[in-house]
């Protein structure tokens, strides 16, 4: 698989990038789909690379389920990728466990603490909740309701991301409603 994500200053890193999270990846289908998980996270940086030049954005995006989806941790993006990088992935990682209670109760959790991360980081959340949207309306009826409801109220928090992303969510959200 290719990335096709082009960068005028910084070709090789996000070249880096895309090799670290296939390798990190390898061997994860993505849910629904089977395809290889690492066409979402190229789906993610790509969406970025749209609306920035920041190659650090474009490295996070590309790495944002690194940390909670395999054995990569934050030292390893930080030695690779510089604290930047490693800190957006550490602001998209999930907090919490099962053990911490119900979805409901762990959504309301990570919303409050979404609410919280720089502006990268929710752009980056907004890139990755467009993706996943997505793919669950069409492969999942029975949990896109809850899903989108929950990404509704997260879309309310998400206020310092990017607007045009925001805007792209939104109307995706409200596109299910209407039916």
């Amino acid at each position: 698989m290719k990335h096709n994500i082009t960068h005028k200053r910084s070709q090789g890193t996000v070249d880096y990038a895309f090799r670290f999270a296939s390798e990190a990846h390898e061997g994860q289908l993505r849910k629904y789909t089977n395809e290889p998980y690492i066409v979402h996270p190229v789906a993610v940086a790509k969406t970025i690379s749209e609306i920035t030049e920041d190659i650090d954005m474009i490295c996070a995006a590309m790495l944002h389920d690194t940390i909670e989806d395999t054995d990569v941790e934050f030292n390893h993006i930080q030695s690779a990728f510089g604290f930047r990088v490693a800190n957006f992935v550490n602001e998209l990682t999930d907090i919490t466990t099962k053990e911490d209670g119900n979805r409901a109760l762990r959504k309301s959790i990570e919303r409050r603490r979404l609410a919280r991360v720089s502006a990268q980081a929710q752009t980056i959340k907004l890139a990755d909740l467009i993706d996943n949207t997505s793919s669950i309306i069409v492969y999942d009826e029975k949990l896109a309701k809850t899903y989108i409801a929950e990404k509704a109220e997260l879309l309310k928090v998400l206020s310092r991301g990017s607007g045009r992303l925001r805007a792209t969510a939104w109307a995706i959200v409200q596109a299910y409603y209407r039916g």
